[in-house]
């Protein structure tokens, strides 16, 4: 852009040194010396737009007062305006210039003697310069405040796409670790019940391997299931069934397995549920009784409770174990993962040691919208 700008200025001047039928000044060293600095302080415009403005307006200045041929001089002014309004140096792109046509209508008006006595700068002349001063300081400015609302839309698109990218990779682990925690913690107890009666009881130990194969068996369906349904795009349906309430006889099943007994309690009036509170309901239940099976010890018992209210629905997992907070390793994904679940939907969850008898509680909240037409709960 320099290059092309003193180009055209030192061409177009020189041109119009020939052809201007009004008297001017011939253009001489100190003529081309003024013309080539403007373009050469454009060079910082972007470094430097301040001070390259400066040097550009003064160049300019001097070579209209020293009576030269007008020609293109006006282009190193108009890129360097621009570059600083870009910049964000409003104040100095509008003072500068100001006082630059300031000084050049004093200056040319009241010294009629001397080395400015050819300059035949007018009154008229400065008001039309500053007309169009003003008109490309506005239009800089907009160009400008459209340019940071594109940026603006561009960072906020940026930082969207991270947070997506961000709460898609935790929503990946969570699904991961609820789906393979719980199976591979049966397929260890199991392990090793048929590893402790292998000689003495063999019977038993072939029924504890056949719960190790039916556990491995459906980690591995539950592993397919989130892969299937994560890379879906515009399928309109998922090709297996997805963790719901509907699969819960399945996991009590496999608890007790594992050597939990397990009762179920259901009050209220069951009735559909949102996909998200479905899932997340059974993956709570699923991780409460992971935790049972590694932290509760044996012969332990567990009593999941579903109600369905007019608040939404509250899931309840206790046990009579010994398990306690401090038993749980550190750096789990288990509780936060479901405390994160709970949190997404707006609703509430509390865990720890039950105050009532020894062991442990897991108690949550789900809000449920309530159907199109059916009347609000009275508070």
């Amino acid at each position: 852009m320099p290059i092309f700008v003193g180009f055209l200025q030192l061409v177009g001047s020189s041109g119009a040194d020939v052809h201007m039928p009004y008297p001017h000044m011939l253009l001489d060293v100190l003529a081309y010396a003024l013309l080539a600095t403007g373009p050469f302080a454009l060079l910082f415009r972007r470094r430097y737009p301040t001070v390259a403005l400066s040097v550009v307006m003064t160049a300019t200045v001097l070579y209209l007062l020293r009576g030269y041929v007008f020609g293109p001089v006006f282009l190193s002014p108009v890129v360097a305006i621009v570059a600083t309004v870009g910049a964000g140096r409003r104040v100095a792109a509008w003072a500068i210039p100001g006082g630059a046509l300031t000084v050049l209508g004093v200056v040319s008006r009241f010294t009629p003697f001397g080395p400015f006595r050819l300059a035949y700068w007018s009154f008229g002349h400065t008001l039309v310069v500053f007309t169009w001063l003003v008109v490309l300081l506005t239009g800089a400015e907009i160009l400008r405040v459209r340019r940071e609302r594109a940026d603006e839309v561009r960072r906020t698109r940026a930082e969207e796409e991270r947070r997506q990218a961000s709460e898609e990779r935790l929503r990946i682990a969570r699904e991961l670790h609820d789906v393979l925690a719980h199976n591979i913690s049966m397929i260890n107890v199991q392990a090793g019940v048929a590893l402790h009666l292998m000689d003495e009881r063999p019977e038993q130990a072939r029924t504890a391997l056949s719960a190790i194969k039916e556990a491995s068996k459906e980690a591995l369906t539950e592993v397919r299931s989130v892969l299937g349904v994560l890379r879906q795009v515009d399928e309109s349906a998922p090709r297996s069934p997805a963790a719901g309430l509907a699969r819960l006889d399945d996991l009590l099943a496999r608890a007790r397995v594992a050597g939990i007994t397990v009762h179920t309690e259901t009050s209220g009036e069951p009735r559909p549920l949102p996909a998200g509170v479905d899932l997340a309901a059974f993956r709570i239940i699923q991780e409460a009784l992971t935790n049972v099976t590694r932290h509760a010890g044996p012969g332990v018992t567990a009593t999941v409770r579903l109600r369905y209210g007019d608040e939404g629905l509250f899931v309840e997992v206790l046990d009579d174990g010994r398990g306690a907070p401090g038993d749980l390793p550190r750096g789990g994904n288990g509780i936060p993962g479901m405390r994160e679940r709970v949190a997404a939907l707006g609703g509430e969850i509390s865990t720890g040691p039950r105050t009532d008898a020894g062991g442990f509680h897991v108690r949550a909240r789900l809000p449920v919208p309530h159907p199109a037409g059916s009347p609000e709960p009275r508070s």
